[in-house]
């Protein structure tokens, strides 16, 4: 029964592999969060169904979620409830920050900005980086994750997706489309640096994680500990940025 239910309470395959693709996210968030005499103000843009905001509020911080899925924001609150903490909820996209925390210049805004995975589908980042620079206080932080151009084209290509990989070669422009913008790290640096954002850092994620095949994370013992530790060591080296699936920036309001 012992061994059972140690085995039902083992971490999936899933798991361990998300372990592996965010881990490099919160080793540069989790010093930000920790590092306060008091809580923080976060806003979590598209953060859909809460796995950070539920974290960030479970480490003592004041969360608001602002998110165009009102599935999503259902199962937010589920998982804010089952966790024991409170996250303020809004539907809402990136045009409703202002409405929802108001700016900086009017005493209010936010002291982080977690904007994970949604520059990807906006028309103008450039706009939506004036935006999220508005309701940004003095010496706040961004942390900006978005999907990167180089290995997207090499993952169509693999795929054997050849006409979308070369779709993809080309700069952001217009309409994301279904499959979204994809960033090189210099375009990244660009646009939150015209946004009047100091880039703090720049970093490599998911560089090898999603090309890990599964059965050995699922056979290798301490396989995952091993993956993660590896992503570490090559998140900040700028050689292996072109292989990463996703970039991660800190900026500094």
């Amino acid at each position: 029964m012992g061994a059972m239910a140690g085995t039902r309470n083992a971490p999936s395959t899933s798991e361990r592999r998300a372990a592996a693709r965010t881990a490099v996210v919160w080793d540069d968030l989790v010093p930000l969060l920790e590092r306060t005499d008091g809580p923080l103000d976060v806003l979590d843009i598209g953060g859909g169904t809460g796995g950070s905001a539920v974290r960030v509020a479970g480490l003592g911080h004041r969360v608001t979620v602002v998110d165009p899925s009102p599935d999503a924001l259902a199962s937010l609150g589920r998982r804010a409830r089952e966790a024991g903490v409170e996250v303020d909820a809004h539907q809402g996209d990136l045009g409703d920050l202002v409405g929802v925390v108001g700016t900086a210049a009017e005493g209010r805004g936010a002291d982080l900005v977690l904007c994970h995975g949604v520059l990807e589908h906006v028309a103008d980042p450039a706009a939506a980086l004036a935006g999220l620079a508005a309701v940004l206080r003095p010496g706040g932080t961004l942390s900006l994750l978005v999907a990167q151009r180089h290995a997207a084209v090499l993952a169509r290509a693999m795929a054997g997706h050849f006409a979308q990989a070369k779709d993809l070669l080309g700069p952001v422009s217009g309409d994301p489309g279904r499959t979204g913008h994809r960033y090189t790290a210099d375009e990244l640096v660009d646009l939150v640096g015209a946004a009047g954002l100091e880039v703090v850092s720049v970093h490599g994620v998911r560089v090898f994680a999603d090309l890990v095949p599964s059965h050995l994370l699922e056979l290798e013992t301490g396989s995952t500990a091993a993956l993660v530790e590896l992503e570490r060591a090559v998140a900040d080296r700028p050689e292996y940025l072109p292989l990463a699936t996703q970039l991660h920036l800190l900026a500094r309001g």
